[in-house]
């Protein structure tokens, strides 16, 4: 007899357990994770993501109705195999292209970009008057970004490839590499991040086949009526020049 109230209370505390276990799953699974990396559009400080993209992002959910997100900076690799792999999942600022259109719902777009090579002032023997020239050297980039994926199908051998925007500079500041695709206001904020000046660098060529915009996007595990509510909201703030605005801080 007390074996059996024994198992009945055993089965009684499994099954609260395994209850409990799905609801806490359950509960995860509907949390937002934003996902960005440390760039001019995006920075932690005092312990929160911020920055103007951030503050759109931010904006977006709340007018969207989402209150249950939670916002992280990662490597970009990382951020972008969570958003690529995982439902409701935002991530920002992303270039789309033709590899990654079918990966990712594209919301809206955040603002466009021009690409540049930058190499060091002090480098005149580094000469770009034509995207085969830049083969020639050493090119830093960061992993599995765009630029990356690009020049690696533009047969770049001799790509050196960093976690993240800074320590990437760093490798051109330093010699380790000979150039460094980038815009002009990632270039400009990296190099105050590093209190160096700006005038150190020089921009050599126009990489036009990257010159594309950035965007917000969704994981495509996420589930329908929240793609269709974030993409609404993002385009009321677009209307209203809410992005414009943050962007131009």
């Amino acid at each position: 007899m007390c074996t059996i109230r024994h198992s009945i209370k055993r089965s009684a505390r499994l099954l609260s357990a395994t209850v409990l276990t799905v609801v806490c799953l359950n509960a995860w699974a509907d949390t937002m994770q934003v996902v960005t990396e440390d760039s001019s559009y995006s920075w932690l400080q005092d312990g929160k993501v911020t920055g103007p993209a951030s503050e759109i992002v931010e904006k977006t959910l709340n007018d969207a109705g989402l209150k249950d997100y939670h916002m992280a900076l990662y490597p970009w690799a990382r951020a972008y195999d969570m958003a690529r792999l995982e439902p409701n999942v935002v991530i920002y600022p992303m270039i789309r292209n033709v590899e990654r259109e079918a990966l990712f719902h594209w919301v809206g777009e955040l603002e466009p970009v021009t690409q540049l090579f930058y190499r060091l002032r002090t480098r005149p023997d580094v000469l770009v008057g034509a995207l085969q020239d830049a083969r020639n050297y050493t090119v830093g980039v960061v992993r599995d970004d765009a630029r990356q994926q690009y020049l690696e199908s533009q047969h770049f051998s001799k790509i050196v490839v960093s976690a993240n925007n800074l320590d990437n500079l760093r490798k051109l500041l330093s010699g380790q590499v000979a150039l460094v695709p980038m815009p002009e206001r990632e270039a400009r904020e990296q190099c105050r991040d590093l209190n160096v000046p700006f005038d150190l660098l020089e921009s050599v060529y126009t990489i036009n086949d990257l010159s594309q915009s950035l965007y917000l996007a969704l994981s495509l595990k996420t589930p329908p009526d929240t793609v269709k509510r974030v993409t609404e909201a993002f385009a009321r703030l677009k209307a209203d020049g809410t992005v414009a605005k943050a962007l131009a801080q």
